[in-house]
């Protein structure tokens, strides 16, 4: 009998105007004993750390981002594909087949399928998804003590009113997306 390996592919940080953008793959072991993978964005903080512990632990894995630099340079589309990528490519096996979650894929030499709401669907897109958001939400999280104006612990740099006061105040900083407009017509500092 062959066992196919079959990844998981999903991101974080599309839409923010700060940040990376962070893909993680996920191969789910046969029969693993993982409960309660959803969308990321459906569980407690909580859950999800738990979660996540639980999956690095038994899965095979790899985490990739696209800097904001990068964003800039190839727009944020191209570079979640980049991202998404970069995950796949980085993991120790290779998979036979992967499962992204939206309604795109990359341009890759892989069997791949999109699926819009795969994350609440695939255990192996739900695993890929919190391993992302939990990547990126640390980063944010980092990069707030550096920049403690934007309340990046708070919004991980989406442009909630807090972010965009912030930017009025004090201009962008080398973490934010030059080319996102509201972050576009203020000076870096």
């Amino acid at each position: 009998m062959t066992i196919t390996l079959t990844a998981g592919i999903d991101e974080a940080g599309r839409g923010p105007l700060a940040g990376p953008v962070v893909a993680a793959a996920v191969i789910l072991p046969e029969g693993h004993d993982i409960k309660g993978l959803d969308d990321s964005k459906k569980l407690t903080a909580k859950k999800r750390a738990s979660l996540e512990a639980e999956i690095l632990e038994k899965t095979l894995f790899n985490i990739s981002l696209c800097q904001e630099s990068e964003i800039d340079s190839i727009n944020i589309l191209q570079a979640t594909m980049l991202a998404m990528t970069r995950a796949a490519d980085g993991l120790s096996k290779r998979p036979d087949h992967i499962l992204v979650d939206g309604n795109r894929l990359p341009k890759w030499d892989y069997q791949a399928e999109a699926v819009i709401g795969g994350d609440a669907i695939h255990a192996c897109i739900s695993a890929a998804s919190i391993l992302a958001k939990e990547h990126r939400d640390r980063m944010m999280i980092a990069a707030a003590e550096k920049y403690p104006e934007y309340g990046w612990e708070r919004n991980k740099g989406y442009g909630t009113a807090e972010h965009l006061a912030a930017l009025r105040k004090y201009g962008p900083t080398p973490l934010h997306r030059k080319s996102f407009a509201p972050v576009a017509q203020f000076e870096l500092l």
